[in-house]
């Protein structure tokens, strides 16, 4: 999969360096993998959910949530946030276009 853009996630990471381990390890397990749809998808990350047209990634052992849009046509992986706990449970990035 092409995973644009790693910049957001290395952003994120320089403030929450808890995440680091976490963000390098969902970055290399997507890159390797192509999965076809979501049900492949949820074989390599059980835990991954579907939120509207979107996939939201626990990292870390829930340190943090990635919000994803996923092209499986085009094997694209556009990532919308990285964000921590109390930032996606106050729902704000549901109103981002």
């Amino acid at each position: 999969m092409h995973i644009i853009t790693r910049k957001r996630l290395n952003e994120f990471a320089g403030k929450h360096p808890t995440t680091t381990t976490g963000l390098v390890h969902w970055y290399r397990v997507l890159k390797r993998n192509n999965p076809a749809n979501f049900v492949e998808l949820r074989r390599v990350f059980p835990h991954a959910d579907q939120v509207g047209g979107l996939t939201v990634f626990n990292i870390g052992g829930n340190k943090a949530r990635l919000i994803a849009a996923i092209h499986y046509n085009r094997r694209k992986v556009y990532i919308r946030a990285v964000l921590t706990h109390a930032e996606y449970d106050a729902g704000k990035w549901k109103e981002r276009k």
